[in-house]
């Protein structure tokens, strides 16, 4: 195998039509190749050994150059060009954008046992991000978001039972999740650190949500959307959520950390249009 790269976004994310071209020290271009699912670009073609300039593009990202060598072998490992996404970090444009649940996803992942994870999602959701830009350029976001507790999913009938009972969750005297954002700081090139009040469980605390903005662009029906990652961590005492049952060896059946997950595509605008 003559060439083998793997291209990223900043955050880790496999870019799935990027392409790799490889020129050598005349200008003459050697290889051309694709990515794969995994963002993984691999040619068959073994090379002549010394210096190559390997350029790689993707729409929506801007290109990235850098200088490969090539050993004895014929072979070139590159391996993983971070692309950045075309235009910069800027903010999505200010206004009102809309959270699309179809196309996003809530889910929280708590040890099992002590060995594996558990992984489980809320499957009706809504919320609202305001983007306003001061007169100096600036911007300051409000994020607002509503959870129907009742639509836990672990893919499991019994745990989610559980987990709607008064044990957890509580969904008859609790029926909703709320998060209420308060400010937002800037964390990093393309990174914010948003600052909330989570209400979980009739208890509310402040929650900051580690924010990564991923880019804005068309969608087929005529809207604009943007992408945002989100990570967070939370602990169930902090929402008197107690329950444990203890196993052999004084392990818990139920990790009492959960890592919550967002996956959000948000529509420019009050409503979300081909849902």
């Amino acid at each position: 195998m003559g060439l083998r790269a793997q291209v990223r976004t900043r955050d880790g994310w496999a870019v799935q039509h990027a392409v790799v071209t490889m020129t050598d020290m005349t200008g003459a271009q050697v290889v051309r190749a694709a990515a794969d699912g995994d963002g993984v670009v691999t040619d068959s073609v073994l090379l002549a050994p010394g210096p190559y300039t390997v350029i790689v593009t993707a729409i929506g990202y801007a290109p990235a150059a850098a200088t490969a060598l090539v050993t004895a072998s014929g072979r070139a490992e590159i391996g993983t060009i971070v692309l950045a996404r075309q235009g910069g970090v800027e903010l999505p444009p200010p206004g009102v954008w809309s959270l699309d649940p179809a196309h996003s996803s809530v889910s929280a992942v708590a040890q099992h046992l002590g060995i594996s994870s558990v992984r489980g999602r809320f499957n009706e959701f809504s919320g609202r991000i305001e983007i306003v830009e001061t007169e100096g350029g600036e911007g300051f976001s409000r994020v607002d978001a509503v959870i129907d507790a009742s639509s836990i999913d672990t893919g499991n009938a019994l745990r989610d039972k559980h987990l709607k009972s008064p044990d957890f969750l509580d969904i008859e005297r609790f029926p909703e999740i709320t998060y209420r954002s308060t400010g937002l700081d800037p964390a990093g090139a393309d990174r914010w650190t948003v600052h909330g009040r989570l209400t979980l469980h009739g208890v509310e605390r402040e929650v900051d949500l580690d924010l990564s903005y991923l880019g804005t662009g068309p969608d087929p029906w005529g809207g604009v959307r943007a992408a945002f990652r989100a990570t967070t961590e939370l602990r169930r005492e902090d929402f008197d959520m107690n329950f444990n049952q203890v196993v052999e060896a004084g392990i818990a059946a139920i990790g009492t950390t959960l890592r919550v997950e967002l996956d959000i595509q948000a529509v420019q605008g009050e409503t979300v249009p081909g849902a």
